[in-house]
């Protein structure tokens, strides 16, 4: 949701600071407009953020008005900050870290001359409180605990039935939800399924019959058409997605999205045996000068290869998302190689290849901030380490706004869902 309360802090300019539209999802573009400025005046526009971890994150574009003291950020340059040229949504794609801060909105600022530090030490001549959200009004949120299965079931409003999605996230966090409770505001039936270390439930419980029962819970809900389901992965979710297309007997989607994932990790039995063969392979990780961990050594030098997923045996039509800057998984080789055995099966008309020049692995919804290393917790030998996930801020903005639009497509092609719109704020 956005809130436009735009306050001046400084009367005797009384400029104005507009974000437009007032309320919308995390998905949508705003527009920014400074009026009642001097002609030609340097200005800043500067934005604040607290995430759940309570980190404070801020991002910050150099403004110059034009001849009637208007600055607006849809189609006026920045000529520097932590992004530059015209970037409509570049005050949150170029989000970074600031440690020892805190704040409990979200904040967007415009201050005199053209700053790059030390905006808590000045007064703004406007600031305008904002808010995004996943979620849009109506959506329903069910957990779900059935037959073992862990997981959460976002529903559109309305009666239904929708078209569903099983949503995979990958390795190395808490249970993410938001990316299920989007596709629910874009009209989709998401269940997010909680399959590392669920309540109840060991590594070794986690194998393939797992998913199946989750995609048939989600298949027989009262909410969702019958038969009109598509699974979605990234990471480990696409190498898990890419498994139970190719082999599963009861997992039978209408389409396929792996984001950031390979055939050449196989998920043939239990998630604890992958993870005990990834462990018995630590020696194959690199480390760069920044002492960051490179992961995609390890998967090439995994002896699965030998068993690499067969993924020609897949029936429906796949879209595949990757960055050639991933550095957590050989993006480039593995779509090559899959478009390959497609090719040699007769149905590689069913493959769709997005590569994204200098992205990373981590492509999320639009305008999230590009993290190109993060701490990490190995989850095979719960070491701490630095993750090099890879990308370039712009580009990997980039890919995650083009990415989204063409997932959404995708999705509403191969389901025969409506074109979506979303829900009014």
């Amino acid at each position: 949701m956005y809130s436009n309360r735009s306050v001046s802090t400084q009367k005797r300019t009384c400029p104005l600071l507009s974000v437009q539209p007032v309320r919308g999802l995390l998905d949508e573009k705003f527009q920014i407009a400074v009026t009642n400025l001097p002609p030609n005046q340097k200005v800043t526009l500067h934005s604040l953020h607290q995430s759940d971890d309570k980190d404070f994150w801020e991002a910050f574009g150099h403004y110059v008005s034009d001849e009637h003291g208007s600055v607006t950020g849809f189609k006026d340059e920045s000529l520097g900050g932590t992004y530059d040229g015209t970037e409509p949504m570049g005050l949150l794609w170029s989000m970074r870290p600031i440690p020892g801060k805190k704040c409990d909105v979200v904040r967007i600022s415009v201050y005199n001359g053209h700053l790059s530090q030390g905006f808590s030490h000045q007064a703004p001549l406007a600031t305008s409180v904002t808010e995004r959200w996943y979620v849009a009004p109506g959506v329903k949120r069910v957990n779900i605990r059935e037959k073992e299965i862990r997981g959460t079931l976002f529903l559109p409003p309305g009666s239904g039935p929708y078209p569903g999605v099983l949503d995979l996230w990958g390795v190395g966090g808490d249970f993410v939800e938001y990316r299920s409770a989007l596709l629910a505001s874009h009209g989709f039936a998401s269940m997010a399924l909680e399959y590392l270390t669920p309540e109840d439930l060991s590594l070794e419980d986690t194998d393939a019959s797992y998913f199946e029962k989750a995609y048939q819970i989600l298949n027989n809900h009262p909410m969702v058409k019958k038969d009109h389901l598509a699974v979605l992965g990234l990471s480990l979710g696409s190498a898990i997605t890419l498994s139970m297309a190719s082999y599963s007997k009861v997992i039978k989607p209408q389409c396929c999205v792996c984001i950031s994932g390979s055939h050449l990790m196989p998920v043939e039995k239990s998630l604890s045996e992958l993870f005990e063969l990834m462990k018995s392979h630590a020696d194959k990780l690199c480390v760069n000068e920044d002492n960051q961990v490179i992961l995609r050594n390890l998967i090439l030098s995994l002896p699965c290869q030998s068993a690499k997923v067969d993924v020609g045996r897949i029936k429906c039509p796949l879209l595949l998302v990757n960055g050639d800057d991933d550095q957590t998984l050989p993006a480039v080789e593995s779509a090559e190689d899959m478009a390959m055995m497609m090719e040699k099966a007769g149905n590689r008309h069913l493959l769709e290849i997005l590569m994204y020049p200098d992205a990373g692995h981590l492509i999320e919804p639009p305008y999230s901030p590009h993290f190109r290393a993060t701490n990490y917790k190995l989850e095979w030998t719960k070491e701490k380490i630095v993750m090099l996930w890879g990308g370039q801020t712009k580009p990997h903005a980039y890919a995650q706004e083009d990415a989204w639009k063409k997932i959404l497509a995708f999705l509403w092609q191969h389901l025969s869902a409506p074109v979506s719109t979303v829900t009014s704020f």
